[in-house]
């Protein structure tokens, strides 16, 4: 896996929720001094290893001028709208971000990580990352000190959020300024339940290899799209054999699982803006609504269905 605490280099312009800054625009608005302010972006995610026109490089950690850095992660809750991202940043502390509605997507220069509402995602101290919301998040951020790691984790992982760990997070979140001795208590179950937390293979990995991100972008540009490996190896000139070594090599899946993965990103971007799951079935390349439903049940442990239930929004806490 690619190092995820590589900084990366500048853009040309970075956007920010009142519009694209430029920084030659005399009355261009001041980036917020907050560790995680939203920065809203219209364009979708670009396919693993391309650069949007408008965005940073998708599934890889996007180019800053300066990353910013805080060395402490805050612990708080915020909403962010569709489509808004928290630009790459980084902490000196360990993260937990979870998404109480919406779904959630974590880039870095080693690919991207998506969850749900029934799921979070940690995110290990000094790890450069930015997020993107699918529907409208309430998102929820748990700083631990860099000495504090109950996951034993070096890299960034989509655990499973069982209920009472959803409740954990959501209370210690409520009052981030409360430092009473019943909150350090709450925290004390929160990371116990957080070692029990079965990880999930929620991940989409970015390729290095400039054969094998033509391949991706393909892909994942047009997930309908049904072409086999050599056919899309034909497409951009690698042999069919090549392609395979090196997604096994460099992505550590075979080709039709990193597929799946793409699709299945792109379902659940669809469902949390409320698209039929029928429409998403088709959209994504399955070739009938129950072959989707089938794959996202042995993913999620639901039905698309039930997750649009579970995603849509809720009153903040």
């Amino acid at each position: 896996m690619p190092n995820t605490r590589h900084t990366p280099k500048a853009p040309h312009h970075r956007d920010t929720p009142d519009g694209p800054h430029h920084p030659d625009t005399q009355d261009a608005p001041h980036q917020r001094d907050t560790q995680d302010a939203p920065q809203l972006h219209d364009t979708q995610d670009a396919p693993p290893g391309r650069r949007a026109p408008d965005a940073p490089h998708s599934q890889r950690t996007p180019d800053v001028p300066d990353v910013r850095h805080k060395p402490v992660a805050p612990t708080r809750a915020q909403p962010l709208a569709a489509g808004e991202r928290i630009d790459a940043h980084r902490h000196d502390d360990h993260q937990i971000v979870y998404a109480g509605s919406g779904v959630l997507a974590v880039t870095t220069d080693a690919g991207t990580w998506f969850a749900p509402g029934t799921r979070a995602i940690w995110v290990p101290a000094g790890t450069v990352h930015a997020h993107r919301a699918h529907g409208r998040l309430d998102l929820h951020l748990v700083g631990l000190p860099a000495d504090d790691n109950p996951l034993g984790l070096d890299a960034p992982t989509v655990l499973a959020v069982s209920p009472l760990l959803r409740e954990l997070i959501l209370a210690y979140t409520r009052t981030p300024d409360d430092t009473s001795a019943e909150r350090g208590r709450l925290l004390a179950v929160l990371r116990d339940q957080l070692r029990a937390s079965p990880q999930q293979p929620l991940r989409l990995p970015a390729p290095a290899d400039p054969r094998l991100a033509a391949v991706c972008a393909l892909v994942h540009d047009h997930p309908a799209d049904p072409r086999t490996l050599a056919e899309l190896g034909a497409a951009t000139g690698v042999g069919e054999r090549t392609l395979s070594r090196l997604f096994r090599a460099e992505l550590g899946m075979t080709f039709p699982q990193w597929r799946t993965q793409s699709r299945l990103y792109h379902a659940l971007r669809m469902l949390a803006d409320e698209v039929p799951v029928t429409a998403v079935a088709h959209r994504c390349g399955w070739s009938s609504a129950s072959a989707f439903i089938d794959v996202f049940r042995r993913a999620f442990g639901y039905t698309p269905g039930t997750h649009q239930g579970r995603v849509s929004p809720r009153p903040s806490c």
